[in-house]
């Protein structure tokens, strides 16, 4: 049987090829319905949709679904960020962002972009400013400079400008690969 994880796999990319998709598991449902895959959980109904007829894929997530984190974290290995608030109907727009070559994408909760710049920010005192992390700000890449929490916001300094946000907001941010050379 399929887990969580491989069926919102199999969905993220049958949709991006646009296939249609029929697979189950104990508690969600992948189908294709009038050009439109949906994935369902059992226990909340529609949870995401991608048209499969149209040139540009984008998907639709419930922003309270119990599953938003691994459709989330699955979108972002293919490349997809949320892009704007959510929608009427209470659906986040996901869309796909060209990143550049050597960099893994990331939508998360500002704290663990804290956390990852906690841990690196020793090794980047030194360097001046670093390309290791970088923060999305209105479409482009900027490399963080600084990080500081406050009060319940953190503060993201880069070259240009210094942004707030709370610490539950979605922050979208690239950090730089690290190559393993095999050790023979």
């Amino acid at each position: 049987m399929l887990s969580n994880l491989d069926l919102v796999r199999e969905f993220v990319g049958n949709s991006i090829q646009k296939k249609d998709i029929l697979l189950a598991n104990h508690s969600l449902t992948a189908q294709t319905v009038y050009r439109t895959n949906h994935l369902t959980a059992k226990a909340e109904g529609v949870i995401s949709t991608a048209q499969i007829n149209t040139t540009k894929s984008e998907f639709l997530i419930l922003s309270k679904s119990s599953h938003w984190e691994l459709l989330n974290q699955t979108l972002a290995e293919y490349n997809y960020i949320l892009n704007g608030d959510i929608d009427s109907h209470g659906f986040y727009r996901y869309q796909y962002c060209q990143v550049p070559q050597g960099y893994s994408l990331q939508c998360t909760k500002s704290v663990l972009l804290w956390r990852a710049w906690w841990k690196y920010r020793k090794s980047a005192l030194g360097l001046g400013i670093s390309s290791a992390l970088l923060i999305q700000i209105r479409e482009s890449w900027y490399p963080i400079r600084d990080l500081i929490i406050s009060d319940g916001l953190l503060y993201v300094k880069t070259l240009g400008s210094e942004i707030e946000v709370h610490a539950d907001d979605l922050v979208i941010w690239l950090s730089k690969l690290v190559l393993e050379i095999p050790i023979n």
